[in-house]
């Protein structure tokens, strides 16, 4: 994209430290497998668009796998694909059509989705379709502890049967009843058992199994897949905090129980949830905001911005306001980049401060923060390079402008070219010429031709074009 070439620099190994949902602390972390990371993360239930709080796990847990594969090598990152529940069904009767037809196109929109907010494929992605023959083993390992039982078609986890439920949540028997929302049935022995396996009936999707043809509940999904890709006992598993009662505490205790009381993950990661405008986001409420249609309203990389921009673990408001204020973030920071065009970046590794604060715990405010001081010394460098054109000032300002987008780059930021950001949704040729005619503005100025530097001022402004005069020249770009 710059023209880079490789420089190797050698940075010293910081400690990766994360909260641990499950500890109420933070820990230092290393993998079971000094040569392999194994990474879960909940996906989505493919039955319709996924809005923006969806995407805030897939965009800061991904920053996180690039950090631990810079500091072990090999990470197994798997995100699940829910292709099998009770909503899809919902929509596929209602549209007379098999689930796949549901699933197939919401799971390649979601990838897509995705990919525009700079989310890279996960290693593996399993589709609980595909593991139902490991669901009904589990589920038959467990009824064989002694962990679940059979009923009317049903089969159920005995919650009273694992004394350590609830040590995820740390919510009491009455509260964990209420949050569950838990069906009353004749079947259970307990209110709080859940379901591992239900009934189907003719028109639903079903498979063939031990208890009658039927299908699996959601959270036995998640359990087999896990085991079935990464092991009994995994590293790290993360999801939204939303999910840390009843889905995460249910597949704790499922997992457990099926292999004889190995624990099941070592790190529990939890990111905060979005509100909007200070408001829950609420399908009854309308106020919900897919993906897919925000990155085609907005750049997508200011979107990606914007959920970086508060550390993972606290609620993110999404407004507006934060979309534009992401905006003009990357405005300056490639501006400054444009800048600098006339010097060529190596590739540098990810900058020392940005690398701590991103294994502090994914502090990516702070790793926000610090590319904000590499560009203001990018800027600096810019000045003397102005100034001063020797081969002192160009090697300083190439470093500078190296540095800012290695700094970039650990956020999945600051990857394009200039032009490419300040041209988005428009085409080589048109940049081409809004470029000439802001080169025919400043010949007019240096010619104290101001009548016609402003008709092109305004020619420019008419279509959505905005000029800055910097101390560095004139920076141009699309505001509407």
């Amino acid at each position: 994209m710059f023209g880079a070439r490789r420089t190797r620099v050698t940075l010293p190994i910081m400690d990766i430290r994360l909260f641990n949902s499950l500890t109420r602390s933070v820990e230092t972390f290393t993998p079971q497998h000094p040569d392999r990371v194994t990474f879960y993360i909940c996906g989505p239930t493919v039955y319709n668009y996924a809005h923006i709080g969806n995407a805030r796990g897939p965009v800061v847990f991904g920053v996180l796998v690039d950090v631990l594969r810079r500091r072990f090598g090999k990470v197994d990152y798997a995100r699940n694909i829910t292709d099998v529940d009770d909503k899809i069904n919902a929509a596929a009767l209602e549209q007379k059509v098999p689930i796949t037809a549901i699933t197939d196109r919401y799971a390649a929109i979601y990838r897509e989705d995705m990919s525009a907010l700079g989310v890279r494929l996960p290693d593996i992605e399993p589709a609980a379709t595909a593991h139902i023959s490991q669901m009904i083993r589990m589920i038959e390992q467990l009824i064989a502890s002694g962990h679940a039982y059979a009923a009317e078609g049903h089969v159920l986890f005995s919650v009273s049967s694992y004394p350590a439920y609830g040590q995820l949540s740390r919510r009491s028997t009455d509260e964990m009843l209420a949050g569950a929302r838990v069906e009353i049935a004749p079947y259970k022995r307990e209110p709080g058992d859940f379901v591992l396996w239900k009934p189907s009936t003719p028109e639903l999707p079903g498979w063939d199994s031990p208890w009658g043809r039927g299908r699996p509940g959601w959270h036995i999904e998640c359990s087999a897949m896990c085991e079935a890709h990464l092991g009994e006992t995994i590293d790290i598993h993360a999801g939204g905090v939303d999910l840390q009662f009843p889905h995460h505490e249910n597949e704790i205790a499922q997992s457990v129980c099926a292999h004889g009381g190995k624990p099941f993950a070592r790190f529990w990661l939890h990111n905060g949830m979005l509100t909007f405008d200070g408001s829950k986001m609420s399908k009854s409420v309308g106020n919900i905001r897919t993906v897919h249609e925000l990155i085609r309203k907005q750049p997508p990389e200011a979107l990606r911005l914007a959920l970086l921009s508060a550390h993972y673990r606290q609620p993110l408001d999404w407004s507006e306001s934060l979309i534009e204020q992401s905006i003009r973030t990357l405005d300056r920071l490639y501006g400054t980049l444009r800048d600098l065009q006339a010097v060529e970046a190596a590739d540098l590794p990810i900058p020392q401060k940005v690398d701590a604060a991103l294994c502090d715990d994914l502090n990516t405010p702070l790793a926000l923060a610090e590319v904000q001081q590499i560009a203001a010394r990018a800027r600096q460098s810019q000045l003397a390079l102005a100034s001063l054109d020797s081969a002192e000032n160009r090697q300083a300002a190439a470093f500078c402008k190296s540095e800012l987008v290695a700094a970039g780059r650990a956020l999945g930021l600051l990857q394009q070219a200039p032009a490419e950001w300040f041209g988005r949704g428009g085409n080589a040729d048109d940049e081409a010429r809004i470029q000439s005619l802001v080169d025919a503005r400043n010949e007019a100025k240096q010619q104290r031709d101001f009548a016609r530097a402003d008709a092109i001022r305004k020619q420019l402004l008419d279509e959505g074009i905005a000029m800055e005069d910097t101390p560095t020249g004139v920076r141009w770009k699309r505001i509407g």
